[in-house]
């Protein structure tokens, strides 16, 4: 099993009174700590406003803060947990992804969700539709950028839904990788899983403890048979915050371990804390480092 972390950007309020030359400094630091620590990669989340409650504070739009990531790491793979499909044309976040995997050297993964934030969806002039029609908008946009980013020589897509269309769009240059993994998130089974059986390299569970993995993944697997997939190519991963609390030492190691017993791909730990404690990612790699999750021996 790998483990991510998921750098500060200021959703959480982190950054409150910064500076924001020294918020993204940090912001780096974080990144590249992680990076030497050993940790297989880094994420941000695709918000606008900070969370519980929108304030006048620093929150780093994601694409173009990973972009700047890229430039500033080497090694750790970098990706969205997730974007929203709701803020963007799918085509050009087919494209953008497209050239992030380039200027990164192959290293980008693409998460993408229905999102659900409504004071950004309104804030932004996007409205806020409902979770039907936010739904149906992820399944187009997953179809528009599956074929956009498809590996091979065709570098034109078309397709026609409800709510996105390409005709003829060209991607090029396409992703560096063979084929760039596409993370679908959430915790619904009846749509999003049924979205991750048909188009993702990997479903992302949102907080839930390993109890309730274990329950998802009959589920899971039984949604990929629906579309006669073989359930062993679609990853499965979980992204651990707020109920799952997972206090350093025994108890996180613990439930890595859960975690990893259970046969899943990637945890994603949140970093946001390393603002008020200089040694939270030290000492999640501590916990990483004892249980071998490290992709290299942590550094004395």
């Amino acid at each position: 099993m790998h483990v991510g972390i998921i750098v500060p950007q200021g959703w959480t309020g982190e950054y409150d009174g910064w500076d924001p030359r020294a918020a993204w400094q940090r912001t780096v630091h974080v990144a590249r700590q992680a990076e030497t620590l050993g940790f297989e990669s880094i994420w941000l989340f695709d918000h606008f406003q900070t969370f519980p409650d929108p304030t006048d504070e620093i929150t780093f739009e994601s694409f173009t803060a990973l972009a700047a990531l890229a430039a500033n790491t080497t090694r750790v793979r970098l990706g969205h947990l997730v974007a929203c499909t709701g803020f963007r044309n799918p085509a050009l976040v087919a494209k953008m992804v497209a050239t992030m995997d380039v200027l990164s050297g192959g290293r980008m993964e693409l998460g993408l969700g229905a999102g659900w934030k409504r004071d950004e969806f309104e804030a932004y002039g996007y409205g806020f539709p409902g979770t039907a029609e936010r739904l149906a908008r992820l399944g187009d946009s997953l179809e528009v950028i599956s074929r956009m980013l498809a590996p091979g020589r065709t570098a034109r897509s078309s397709f026609e839904g409800e709510f996105a269309r390409v005709a003829d769009a060209i991607n090029v240059p396409k992703p560096l990788q063979a084929r760039l993994p596409i993370v679908v998130g959430g915790n619904g089974p009846n749509v999003t899983w049924r979205l991750a059986a048909r188009f993702a390299d990997e479903v992302n569970l949102d907080a839930l403890m390993p109890e309730e993995v274990e329950r998802a993944l009959p589920v899971i697997r039984q949604r990929c048979e629906e579309v006669g997939r073989d359930p062993a190519t679609l990853r499965v991963s979980v992204h651990v915050w707020g109920r799952p609390s997972t206090s350093a030492g025994p108890e996180r190691r613990a439930r890595l371990r859960e975690y990893a017993d259970l046969g899943l791909s990637r945890t994603i730990l949140q970093g946001f804390g390393a603002i008020g404690d200089p040694h939270l990612i030290e000492s999640i790699a501590e916990d990483c480092d004892a249980l071998g999750l490290l992709a290299r021996p942590i550094q004395a």
